[in-house]
């Protein structure tokens, strides 16, 4: 994901999302966060409670018994402390169901995400689910799973504009998008420069699209998808993803059984519709499609 600012809602989401990128150094981790008192009381989605001995599961763990995972608890909504100061969001609502289906219970914990791959390394957590993108240079460190959810670069246009389906819609077409942003260099490519507008933080772009001063916006899909749900903004998202991005969870490579028992969780979720009901309650829509 991009390295730049975002919208005020998710402005975290926006400048942290694409921090995932950076690289990892020596750190420490911070307390285990408690699991959110405040989840959806469906037990397919909120529960915790295994659903088998954690004894038959025989996997490398840090603590036994617990999936441990780390996320950097900054990253709205994806990942988030509420006002109770309980650790919330997407990912730690998809943690602690594939914990339950493995049969552990969920222990999510925060990390700076500067040394999020050093400290699962080292040992601190079992596995990183905080919106990692799964990549070519990090793969060489850790071992991913299948992608959780997909993100990248996607247009957006007000909810009454039928005339753009597609990027090859956008010549001629101002595009607004983040100063500074990767999606500036792609807007570039595919109108004129003096068409693209540069903007603060992809909230007041997007805002624009209503009233008209800019005919799309390039920002990422997981910050689009957002600010629908969330804001409640009469836009919507059009054409393919620009960029597609597997977010995906970190696992140590000595580690397979328990990457193994993940992928199966995660299709199980899946296929039974479970991860849809997760996506849907976070984000409007099921970030996998």
């Amino acid at each position: 994901m991009r390295k730049k600012s975002l919208f005020p809602v998710a402005l975290l989401v926006s400048s942290l999302v694409f921090s995932i990128l950076g690289g990892c150094g020596p750190n420490t981790t911070s307390s285990p966060a408690q699991t959110n008192a405040n989840a959806p009381t469906n037990s397919s989605t909120s529960s915790t409670t295994p659903t088998q001995p954690a004894s038959e599961v025989k996997l490398k763990l840090v603590h036994e018994g617990k999936l441990t995972f780390a996320m950097s608890g900054l990253i709205k909504p994806l990942n988030y402390k509420d006002t109770n100061g309980v650790l919330t969001g997407f990912d730690v609502e998809i943690g602690n169901e594939i914990a339950k289906r493995i049969g552990l219970e969920a222990n999510p914990v925060t990390n700076p995400w500067e040394t999020i791959l050093q400290g699962l390394k080292g040992g601190k957590y079992d596995a990183i689910i905080g919106s990692m993108t799964h990549t070519e240079e990090r793969a060489k460190q850790v071992d991913f799973t299948d992608p959780y959810y997909i993100s990248g670069g996607q247009i957006f246009i007000a909810e009454t504009n039928d005339s753009i389906k597609a990027k090859d819609d956008l010549t001629g077409k101002i595009i607004g998008v983040v100063q500074a942003s990767t999606h500036k260099d792609v807007a570039e490519t595919l109108t004129d420069k003096t068409k693209v507008k540069g903007y603060p933080s992809d909230i007041y772009a997007l805002q624009d699209l209503v009233p008209g001063r800019v005919d799309a916006v390039i920002t990422d899909r997981v910050v689009g998808t957002s600010a629908i749900k969330n804001q409640g903004l009469k836009i919507k998202a059009t054409g393919e993803v620009l960029n597609k991005e597997n977010i995906a969870i970190a696992v140590t490579k000595d580690n397979p059984e328990l990457t193994k028992k993940i992928n199966e969780a995660i299709k199980a979720m899946v296929e039974d519709g479970t991860y849809e009901q997760i996506s849907v309650k976070w984000f409007g829509s099921n970030l996998l499609k």
